[in-house]
């Protein structure tokens, strides 16, 4: 273990409750200045980011890594009209609200306070340490990113602004603090130090996450995998239905909400199937299929039972005929993984039933899985996917980062009346 790393996490720790009675005003002046920082500074971030790229690209690493790896214009603007929106949103610490008034006479409330020190472990994703900190900040937390080694430049060049604007509010830089110089043997003593770190997030492929769990005694924001069903309903608009296909699997394969299987019932394959099929294959997708779905289409190979739990993070769907709803349901129980789930339907007791009876973190009617981020359902950004329940489900914005403190006003009373007497 490097003394490097052990000053490092102990000044975030020592940040945390400096960064967390911080006034709203204060940390949203935060999240202004490093968008500013960012369009100001797009020629470094960029010239960071293609040492990355060159180098990923050296190693051979896929497409799916370099999309999510590669910075640009456009995602630097993206990024700081995130952190605008972050710091419009509502100040999710501070308020108060009532919760109960006992005979006692005391006044409960309850009150939204900062989690203390998150660690952030991801792979790849540059971005990750703009949006990441700017929710850590907004909700009074100090963070540590452990980034993957492919974003080694890029990750240090956005550290290095983050720790600017800090310092220009005369504020420890330590609140964000970004471990370049962290191996895995190094993760894994300070999964360890709970007395110093509150959460641990980590996002990344599945074996990543599977490690860091094994390996915490901090609790733990799992998201395994996004395998992501979309499943057509006999009653289904044809065009909709193609519509949130073509969305949910090609706009960006490569993301966590991307479809991988698409379900069809079955009094509809033969008709809407091969449209469907030929909206794929324009775009370069590859068709895997159960033997019903092989026999309607010449071109489409025999999936095998590993296809049914794949995270392809490709331009690869696994396509599956099922006789009813029912059959749905039961296919997404056994394989699916919590995430994402859509049914496009036009009657309604099937869209209520899908609703009730599918356990994901987000469940989509008639509208595409990409919807499932933080930005579209009204967070701002997210932190993580959590596709367990305690304490997030689903995307992680502010108020995810928070924990209620109990809070108890009152005028003297006392439990015991008899203590009064003494």
């Amino acid at each position: 273990m490097s003394a490097l790393l052990q000053q490092q996490v102990a000044a975030t720790r020592a940040a945390a409750p400096v960064v967390a009675p911080l006034d709203a005003d204060t940390r949203n002046a935060l999240l202004l200045a490093m968008a500013d920082a960012i369009n100001n500074q797009q020629a470094m971030l960029l010239a960071a980011n293609a040492r990355d790229l060159q180098a990923a690209t050296e190693r051979g690493l896929s497409a799916a890594m370099i999309d999510r790896l590669a910075l640009n214009p456009a995602r630097l603007a993206a990024l700081a009209t995130s952190l605008r929106e972050v710091a419009a949103l509502p100040d999710p610490l501070g308020s108060r609200r009532p919760f109960s008034q006992p005979a006692s006479g005391i006044s409960v409330f309850k009150q939204r306070i900062p989690l203390g020190v998150i660690l952030m472990i991801y792979e790849a994703r540059p971005n990750v340490a703009v949006d990441a900190a700017a929710l850590c900040l907004k909700s009074g937390n100090a963070v540590l990113l452990r980034g993957g080694s492919e974003a080694r430049h890029s990750n240090a060049a956005i550290g290095i602004l983050w720790q600017q604007v800090l310092a220009a509010q005369q504020l420890p830089a330590a609140a964000v603090t970004v471990l370049t110089e962290c191996s895995h043997d190094d993760v894994n003593a300070m999964l360890q130090w709970d007395e110093l770190i509150d959460l641990v997030i980590p996002r990344g492929g599945e074996k990543l996450i599977r490690s860091v769990a094994a390996h915490s005694r901090i609790p733990v924001i799992r998201h395994y995998k996004g395998v992501c069903h979309l499943f057509v309903d006999a009653s289904a608009n044809p065009s909709m239905a193609i519509d949130l296909l073509i969305d949910g699997k090609c706009s960006r394969p490569a993301v966590c909400n991307a479809l991988e299987t698409l379900l069809v019932h079955a009094s509809i394959a033969a008709s809407w199937l091969p449209q469907a099929a030929a909206a794929l294959r324009s775009r370069q997708v590859e068709l895997r299929g159960c033997p019903r779905t092989c026999a309607l289409l010449a071109d489409c190979t025999l999936a095998s039972d590993s296809d049914w739990s794949s995270e392809y993070l490709d331009k690869i769907i696994s396509i599956k005929i099922v006789d009813d709803l029912d059959a749905a349901i039961r296919h997404i129980r056994q394989y699916g993984s919590q995430h994402s789930e859509v049914i496009c339907t036009s009657e309604p007791a099937n869209a209520e039933k899908f609703l009730h009876q599918v356990d994901a973190s987000v469940v989509l009617v008639n509208a595409s899985s990409r919807f499932n981020d933080g930005g579209e359902l009204g967070l701002g950004a997210e932190i993580g996917i959590a596709t367990t329940k305690l304490h997030a489900y689903g995307p992680m914005g502010l108020e995810a980062l928070t924990a209620e403190k109990y809070v108890v006003l009152g005028h003297g009373e006392v439990r015991h009346p008899e203590s009064r007497q003494r």
